[in-house]
């Protein structure tokens, strides 16, 4: 058989054709570096002082993505578990702005549970009636985990059930790389990303009754002694106006935050995976400093990159 000749100049054409889709294969999938896939460009791109460890990621809305850092894989996320709860709980049984909701009764579980010097918890008594608004306030204010497991309980008959709709809720959202096993967040087993994270805190803040009371310093309840103290100290710093902290040894530190910047766009962030490994109050601690500087940075450029 004769074998056709290819011209020089076809040659040229086809290598060059063959770069071009190679590039643009690149860009549609890039590659990944150590096994983590190369951030986004972010929207808006300011000079940040991001967390040298863990994972974060910011937008402000109706503005778009600030970025996010390290890699995006599922790591523990504490009780930031708890925001989903409440958003499921609001789901099925919607408040308006102040009003209460029904009335529920604690259970002989949720006052065994409220002593346990294993995990963080609400002291409430059994046979005692709390509204709603209440209850949802002692999970996420002081981050009581009995009372998370009350609410599951009472929203879906069993937490295993209600589990079973926090990760039904997740896939609805995108959250591609999120897998909830309990409600109050104690489970390590309870994994997410900063960017999943995110999506879910865009719902959380559309809801009155959360915005309401993760802003609140402390409150308190009848039924419950003394003063309710919210464990995000950044509140009123910074314009920061909620959202939820969450520690433990596996997780670190956890703060899923929203602030107001100065025209009033709301900003919202997430931070996770600090200083791993060592006690939760530690890991806290780092959490609540590097979203501080993170949020301040924020407050500080987003003027001048948005005029």
């Amino acid at each position: 058989m004769a074998r056709t000749r290819i011209p020089p100049a076809a040659t040229g054409i086809a290598a060059a054709v063959a770069v071009v889709l190679a590039v643009a294969g690149w860009v549609v999938f890039p590659p990944e570096t150590a096994g983590r896939a190369l951030a986004a460009r972010p929207d808006v791109d300011l000079p940040l002082p991001w967390p040298a460890g863990g994972q974060a990621s910011a937008e402000v809305q109706n503005l778009g993505s600030l970025g996010s850092r390290g890699e995006q894989r599922p790591v523990p996320i504490a009780s930031l578990t708890k925001v989903m709860t409440a958003h499921v709980v609001l789901k099925d049984h919607p408040l308006a702005p102040g009003e209460a909701g029904p009335e529920i009764t604690v259970d002989e579980q949720a006052e065994a549970e409220s002593t346990s010097a294993e995990e963080s918890s609400a002291p409430v008594r059994a046979g005692r009636r709390f509204s709603e608004r209440d209850l949802l306030a002692l999970m996420l204010v002081p981050s009581g985990n009995n009372v998370a497991r009350l609410l599951a309980r009472w929203d879906a008959g069993g937490q295993d059930a209600f589990v079973a709709k926090m990760n039904r809720e997740a896939a609805a959202l995108g959250m591609t790389s999120t897998t909830y096993t309990g409600a109050s967040g104690v489970e390590d087993s309870t994994t997410s990303t900063a960017t999943d994270q995110l999506r879910l805190a865009r719902e959380a803040m559309k809801h009155p009754v959360i915005r309401a009371i993760v802003a609140t310093p402390s409150l308190r309840i009848d039924g419950v002694p003394g003063s309710v103290v919210n464990t995000n100290t950044l509140l009123g710093r910074d314009g920061v106006i909620g959202l939820k902290t969450g520690s433990s040894t596996a997780a670190g530190g956890a703060l899923m935050w929203a602030a107001r910047a100065g025209n009033g766009a709301l900003i919202l962030g997430v931070v996770l995976h600090q200083n791993p490994g060592g006690s939760p109050a530690a890991g806290l601690r780092a959490a609540l400093e590097t979203s501080g500087k993170l949020i301040a940075a924020i407050q500080r450029e987003l003027p001048a990159a948005t005029r």
